[in-house]
């Protein structure tokens, strides 16, 4: 047993984040400024020349893409009941109707053939999210886009370096938002990004992210700014600060050895669990798995115990765990708002019934991963049936 606690999240953050935040500091430009122009230009970079629109959070970007592309009330748009709130939350704010459609059983994404099946004369856009950094079937998703007329707008807050068919997620021509809130594998505390395929929807993007503003506060207030702008639309406050572009410059100069060090740990994590009435979190032929999460599943009809169980005895054996997600159509406000109820969607389900998040973060050792396998071992074992 562990003589420590082991968190079940710890954000790779070190000298080289603290050093380039104190430098913006004393800079005394702390808002939107040059740096997160720069990067921007850095992520698109990575993105092999995406437009990107650094936001204030992964939230906001869902939000925007929305609006911009025109959906609004008497619309549809089908996402996942197997997500965070957020993707189901800015299809109300806009006005739109969220439709959920059920799960693929391996990957835990929404399963496109059921999205298909949940199309409408009123669905405008499908919302899959690539449920803990394991891609959602985008050339599936394409084509539905492509044969329908609708917009895909996908949610891929897990999903920052995760590809499928050597196509980074980001890159298959559709608004897709990012999160670097503090436990995502790029961290800049908090924030996020939106990629835009279109150039005039980019620039329309930019405007509603600051309260509508025809000019930030660097086109007015630095050197060569002018004090003068207009309101072009009834906008919001959705931009990312310097201080946070600060943070994310470093992160992204690092995040291919931070990526490398989460599929290590995954991998040893896997090896290590082998053999357990367990389901080991699946990575796809042609995928490359950010390993956000690792979503391990028991198999409840092989053991005497469950998962409320399995994290109050790891808890124990000092070792932190998650859940994800509690299903959509299980939360009050929904039910109460939309009418649905559990039974809905059987895979979200028992997805659900079965997870727990084990800890996964660079700043893991390999001795770690061990002591998360065995501790796991030492549980299950004795319920074995």
């Amino acid at each position: 047993m562990r003589e420590t606690f082991l968190p079940y999240n710890l954000p790779e953050v070190g000298d080289d984040e603290a050093e380039a935040v104190l430098q913006t500091i004393r800079s005394r430009w702390i808002t939107r400024g040059p740096l997160t122009g720069q990067f921007e230009e850095a992520l698109s970079e990575y993105l092999g020349g995406a437009r990107v629109v650094a936001l204030s959070s992964c939230t906001a970007g869902l939000h925007l893409a929305l609006l911009a592309a025109g959906i609004g009330p008497g619309d549809e748009v089908i996402t996942t009941p197997y997500t965070f709130a957020a993707s189901v939350n800015v299809i109300m704010h806009v006005g739109a109707t969220p439709v959920l459609a059920d799960i693929e059983e391996d990957t835990g994404n929404l399963d496109p053939n059921l999205a298909e099946a949940a199309i409408t004369s009123r669905t405008r856009a499908i919302m899959p999210v690539h449920f803990a950094g394991h891609p959602a079937d985008m050339e599936a998703f394409n084509e539905l886009r492509d044969r329908y007329g609708v917009r895909i707008v996908e949610d891929g807050a897990h999903a920052l370096a995760s590809a499928s068919q050597g196509r980074k997620v980001g890159t298959f021509g559709n608004l897709t938002a990012f999160s670097f809130y503090a436990t995502k594998n790029l961290t800049t505390g908090e924030g996020g990004a939106l990629v835009v395929p279109e150039a005039e929807m980019a620039d329309r993007i930019r405007v509603l992210s600051l309260h509508g503003l025809s000019q930030n506060a660097w086109n007015r207030y630095s050197q060569k700014g002018s004090w003068h702008y207009d309101v072009k639309a009834p906008g919001f406050k959705f931009n990312m600060t310097d201080i946070e572009a600060a943070m994310g410059l470093r992160q992204l100069n690092k995040l291919d050895a931070m990526q490398n060090r989460r599929t290590a740990l995954a991998d040893r994590l896997s090896r290590g669990l082998a053999g357990l009435p367990v389901v080991l979190p699946t990575a796809r032929p042609g995928v490359s798995h950010a390993w956000h999460l690792y979503p391990l599943r028991l198999r409840l009809d092989q053991l005497d115990g469950d998962r409320s169980q399995l994290i109050e005895a790891l808890q124990d054996r000092n070792i932190g765990t998650s859940v994800h997600f509690i299903p959509i159509h299980f939360h009050s406000y929904y039910q109460s708002r939309m009418g649905w109820k559990r039974g809905q969607f059987p895979r979200a389900e028992a997805f659900f019934e079965a997870e727990v998040s084990l800890p996964l973060y660079p700043a893991m050792s390999f001795s770690d991963a061990d002591d998360v396998a065995a501790a796991v071992r030492d549980v299950l074992t004795p319920w074995l049936r």
